[in-house]
């Protein structure tokens, strides 16, 4: 991996992993998706990765029109990096999943690596009661759902990104989601330095066990060499161990409220800030610094936020 003094933070602010009923600081409106990326940039975030949401009752929601507010904002009030997911929710067509991307032309979209089980039907051992009538199938479905990304997906999101010179975090949630990155790498359709984003915790992908973040780092470092620059997202109470894991050995880290909503033990987070917080203080208590959105883009080769379309 390319040596780096400077960190990226990456805060990812709401999600399609939590529902509304289970933290009231989960942003939901586009003014709160705002307000909360800015918040996160103001406290050293770097990159904001997005999704939207439903104004009324916070189900995902991947059309153009739910994006635009929240996106001209933070352009407007904010030099920090956005990233437009691709992920979407796993409900949804790779083809709703695309659009917002397709339309606006980011610098970052965020593309996963594979199909898998996503496994969230465990959060209704903690979460008993919910306000809206989609929150308890979603999370219960999730026992028999795919989350879809075939070879086919992945190379019709990457053909489709690149033609508006959108680069990637790629996210990774297993070993073998590494091996398919080389693949595509290897055909020619992304071109390095790679952002390989390292998921530990969701059922259905790699674990969080320090043994399982280092293999993930061997093996990118084996795959890659010095053509990409590694990140790593904790799900739940794994976010900040693992952040302080990849901080130490030289990693970048993605926090937020999409990825978990707590702060510590049986602490909810009040904000994506607070985690942005949490995170800068144990990379500067490792002597490190954080890298500003316009450094980021020196890294990671982005086009600039002058060539998107918001």
């Amino acid at each position: 991996m390319a040596t780096q003094r400077k960190v990226i933070i990456t805060c990812a602010v709401t999600g399609a992993i939590h529902t509304p009923s289970m933290s009231p600081h989960l942003p939901v409106t586009a003014d709160e998706i705002a307000d909360a990326a800015l918040a996160a940039a103001e406290a050293g975030a770097a990159i904001v990765h997005l999704h939207a949401r439903n104004p009324v009752d916070g189900r995902p929601d991947q059309s153009p029109e739910a994006f635009e507010p929240f996106l001209k904002r933070i352009k407007r009030e904010s030099n920090v990096v956005i990233n437009i997911t691709t992920g979407g929710a796993p409900t949804m067509t790779v083809e709703e999943r695309l659009k917002p991307c397709a339309h606006f032309k980011p610098e970052v979209a965020s593309l996963n690596m594979g199909s898998m089980n996503f496994g969230l039907y465990p959060m209704l051992d903690r979460f008993k009661e919910f306000k809206h009538d989609w929150e308890r199938p979603y999370l219960a479905g999730s026992v028999d759902r795919i989350f879809k990304n075939t070879f086919a997906d992945i190379e019709n999101i990457l053909t489709t990104c690149a033609r508006n010179d959108t680069r990637f975090e790629i996210e990774c949630y297993d070993i073998g989601h590494l091996y398919t990155l080389r693949h595509f790498v290897d055909r020619g359709l992304v071109k390095p330095p790679f952002f390989v984003q390292s998921v530990f915790g969701i059922l259905g992908g790699i674990g969080p066990h320090p043994e399982d973040v280092m293999q993930m780092r061997r093996t990118a470092d084996r795959l890659f060499g010095d053509g990409y620059l590694w990140s790593v997202l904790g799900a739940g109470r794994n976010q900040l161990p693992i952040a302080a894991i990849s901080a130490a050995v030289g990693g970048n880290v993605r926090v937020g409220l999409e990825d978990s909503l707590w702060i510590g033990a049986g602490k909810l987070a009040r904000s994506n800030a607070d985690q942005v917080r949490a995170a800068r203080q144990i990379i500067e208590g490792l002597g490190l610094e954080l890298a500003t959105p316009d450094e980021a883009r020196t890294m990671l080769k982005l086009k600039g936020r002058d060539n998107v379309n918001f």
